[in-house]
């Protein structure tokens, strides 16, 4: 079953005075640590944590993630919001940790590329630190950009990846391969339990309108009916992951046999050209815009898929939303935030 889809079901048990009543044992309740919890992802995973019936506690500098995307799970007495960096060390009392404080999209992680490397290197030191400390058991939010533009196709977990050092994907790309050394190493030398998975493309609701990502560019450009920009010819591939099925796929990781270390590929396996997207971007929206096109910038992986054997055999697990319906609830969580028309948005576009 979706973790997610447990939520509106757990919810609606929720008690009047916003007590959570889940039923779940106290020994089989944990106190788990979310990094970059209000962001797209962090958010989502807060919120199926919680509906799990653990206690919650997410940390977040809110440089790219946002307070609303939290707002609705504060009358959970089991969730409590830290702002606080990754860079700077941070003591807690926790039984599991989530990585996933890092901005993840090139507009995002380019505007302060010195902090982003901090960010994956340091930042994941310290957790790893807290997690050996603690005893935790924790997961690192790698990448499918430790692929680089890739000579592989699909793209297996063995493959090593043909990463641009110095170019400008490089302090996230490399930052993240960095990490996952980081991950191995502690498990090696310090014996700390842990996780490693690479996401390929994810969207859906709670993605910011100015993350600069293809999904949300192109939904936002065709409610707005502005010209929707595609990067190079349109030719180049990528593989689109829904939230639900994401964040379903980090929570069985986490509680996978010990052994099962990763790196695993979590993604979603259909394979679309970028100019296929824009047509199915304008036809769900009943869109006038028309497509345009600009130079592709360095270093844009030609094509990006995910090898998911691995996920299938160790974590029975397959994405079970398709393109055009996870689409659907992306193009109404914008036409939402549009229809608000709030400053903040008004700026974002």
């Amino acid at each position: 079953m979706n973790y997610l889809g447990t939520i509106r079901a757990r919810s609606a048990r929720t008690s009047a005075n916003g007590r959570n009543s889940s039923s779940h044992s106290h020994q089989s309740r944990k106190r788990i640590l979310v990094a970059g919890g209000a962001g797209f992802l962090g958010s989502h995973l807060c919120e199926a944590l919680l509906a799990a019936g653990h206690q919650v506690i997410c940390l977040d500098n809110f440089s790219t993630g946002l307070r609303r995307n939290i707002a609705r799970l504060n009358h959970f007495d089991a969730f409590d919001v830290i702002a606080h960096d990754i860079v700077l060390p941070i003591e807690l009392e926790v039984d599991e940790i989530y990585n996933l404080a890092c901005p993840a999209s090139p507009p995002h992680y380019q505007s302060d590329p010195v902090h982003t490397t901090k960010t994956c290197v340091i930042g994941s030191l310290n957790l790893l630190e807290l997690a050996a400390r603690t005893g935790a058991r924790i997961l690192q939010a790698s990448t499918s950009e430790v692929y680089g533009d890739p000579n592989v196709h699909p793209q297996v977990e063995s493959y090593w990846g043909n990463v641009n050092p110095f170019g400008p994907r490089s302090c996230y790309d490399e930052g993240k391969r960095c990490a996952e050394t980081l991950f191995f190493d502690f498990h090696k030398k310090h014996d700390v339990e842990i996780k490693v998975v690479r996401i390929f493309n994810t969207y859906g609701p709670r993605m910011r309108p100015d993350d600069g990502r293809v999904v949300s560019n192109f939904v936002v450009q065709a409610l707005t009916g502005q010209d929707i920009t595609i990067y190079g010819d349109g030719s180049q591939t990528r593989s689109f992951c829904f939230v639900d099925d994401l964040i379903d796929g980090l929570i069985r990781m986490m509680a996978s046999s010990a052994s099962l270390t990763g790196p695993i590929n979590l993604g979603n396996p259909g394979e679309f050209t970028i100019g296929e997207l824009a047509e199915q971007v304008i036809e769900l929206t009943r869109s006038r815009s028309k497509i345009i096109h600009r130079p592709l910038p360095a270093d844009d992986p030609r094509q990006r898929r995910p090898d998911i054997s691995l996920a299938t055999q160790e974590l029975g697990w397959r994405p079970n939303v398709d393109l055009a319906s996870g689409l659907v609830q992306t193009i109404g969580h914008f036409d939402r935030l549009l229809t608000r028309a709030t400053p903040e948005l008004a700026e974002a576009i």
